[in-house]
């Protein structure tokens, strides 16, 4: 089963931003026509607390959409949004830094955050996280490669989370153009100017749509297709509004599985779906020159053509539990979709055409042996197989690479806890819930690592995690690592850090 044997140790981690003149801030102000935004519900601000030159000349309404590049680095590529410009936690960079410990990755920044589990966007410079303090939710905009800020919005929220866990935002930013996406945890839906700060428009999608609180509110980051935001909503009907929280069997839906809004102004486009929300995101693919969107909702997988809002196909995938959850976001490889929960089926790959989905191969509903089972991260396909990490718990969870045609378990490793995977150059930055972080190989045949916060203790096929982690990052860092124009972005409570993962040529 597994290629070695795995010695950990308990872990411990620890958490260990220019001011703008008066003179600047009134000429902005002025040339905004008054940043200071406030809705009636809920309450909003936008608040400018650090810029550059270039900024200033774009905060005229009259720029085009396009948001103009403030970056210093470049000959990588953008993160616009959740798991990167082609939702699948690759980057196409190369030249990373491999010997860590010969030439460790130089700390850029590292600022403190508020709550919440998700990380951040990079688009043209600009480095967009969304946060919560108190009881304000905030979208702050900071200079990428300096991590200082460059304007903050706020609005008002009450979330309080059903089963304990942190009351902040669980989606990542969407960044399209100039403007920037942001779907909170209680259902606000918000457009952004990405280089003000101002809102474009805000949509309630609770309100709108009779959205019951799901176990752990909204978590699914929309994206965007032409003119469209596609999102995940699972609204209900009236009747089903006095159900009391946390008993989501006996919630029914009112057809608002997805739902289409005009990127520009918010209004509704179409909906569909008797479905009610889970935590992974819509992903958008192009099989045999159609457009196509697959979304892996609470009771399972929606294909569909993402223009029209004409569904092809349902194909149900969850465990018998009432609290079981779909957070997982589809695969995509050819005509083919992989999808994977940890909760009691695991995984199913199918394969679509427009009107249907067939199945390729699937995990047995009754045996306890899983080809893979995706907890919140989404597992990246290299080469014919997937890597990533399966098991539901930290004491159970185990990082694997299958084989995509069949499923078979190539290699597997114990003791790693919870772990979420980027590809970049070959190889993958894992980063473990606890905060360490190391390289490994992108290999089929063993477990590989090569550096990082993981060390082989002299006996083959042994290896051992330190009890101390390179980058001070606590628990739970949940969050999948960001590659963008040669920086490492990593995610832990209430803090993140840059790193420059290829030298600047």
């Amino acid at each position: 089963m597994a290629s070695g044997m795995l010695k950990t140790k308990r872990m411990f981690s620890t958490n260990k931003s220019k001011t703008i003149s008066a003179i600047v801030a009134m000429c902005l102000l002025l040339l905004a026509g008054g940043y200071w935004c406030i809705a009636e519900k809920p309450p909003v601000s936008v608040v400018v607390d650090q810029t550059v030159a270039t900024v200033v000349a774009e905060v005229n309404e009259g720029v085009a959409e396009q948001l103009v590049d403030i970056g210093n680095r470049h000959g990588g590529q953008d993160w616009p949004t959740f798991l990167g410009p082609t939702g699948d936690s690759k980057s196409t960079e190369t030249g990373i830094k491999k010997n860590w410990r010969s030439s460790p990755l130089k700390q850029l920044w590292k600022l403190k955050l508020g709550t919440s589990y998700g990380i951040g966007t990079i688009s043209q410079g600009r480095y967009f996280q969304f946060d919560r303090q108190d009881d304000k939710c905030f979208v702050l905009c900071l200079n990428a490669e300096s991590g200082k800020s460059i304007w903050k919005f706020a609005y008002q929220t009450d979330y309080q989370d059903l089963y304990g866990y942190n009351n902040g935002p669980r989606c990542s930013p969407v960044v399209d153009g100039n403007r920037v996406y942001v779907y909170g945890v209680a259902g606000h839906l918000y457009c952004l100017n990405a280089t003000t700060g101002r809102e474009i428009w805000h949509v309630d999608t609770v309100k709108q749509f009779g959205v019951i609180q799901n176990f752990f509110g909204v978590g699914s980051t929309p994206v965007v297709d032409g003119d469209l935001l596609i999102c995940m909503v699972g609204g209900s009907p009236v009747a089903s509004q006095s159900i009391p929280p946390g008993q989501l069997d006996l919630v029914k839906s009112n057809g608002s599985a997805v739902v289409a809004l005009n990127k520009h102004t918010g209004k509704q486009q179409y909906k569909f779906g008797d479905d009610l929300a889970s935590y992974a995101s819509p992903k958008l693919a192009t099989i045999d020159d159609r457009r196509w969107c697959f979304v892996f909702a609470r009771h399972g997988l929606i294909g569909f053509e993402p223009q029209s809002g004409i569904m092809d196909f349902q194909y149900p995938w969850q465990a018998p539990l009432l609290e079981a959850v779909n957070a997982s976001t589809p695969v995509v490889v050819g005509t083919q979709v992989l999808i994977s929960e940890t909760y009691g089926p695991g995984s199913s790959l199918l394969r679509v055409k427009k009107g249907n989905a067939e199945v390729v191969w699937r995990d047995s509903p009754t045996s306890r042996d899983k080809s893979m089972q995706a907890h919140w991260n989404t597992p990246i396909f290299v080469n014919g197989y997937l890597y990533g990490c399966s098991g539901r718990h930290t004491r159970n969870a185990e990082l694997r690479c299958i084989e995509w045609k069949t499923g078979k378990v190539q290699w597997s490793i114990e003791g790693l806890t919870r772990t979420s995977l980027t590809f970049v150059d070959g190889h993958f930055i894992c980063q473990g819930e606890y905060g360490h972080v190391f390289l490994m190989k992108a290999n089929p045949q063993k477990f590989e690592p090569i550096a990082g916060d993981i060390a082989v203790t002299g006996q083959q096929g042994e290896y051992e995690l330190p009890f101390e982690t390179s980058f001070d990052l606590a628990y739970p860092c949940w969050a999948a690592p960001v590659v963008s124009q040669g920086l490492l972005y990593l995610r832990g409570d209430k803090s993140i850090v840059c790193l420059e993962l290829i030298p600047k040529k």
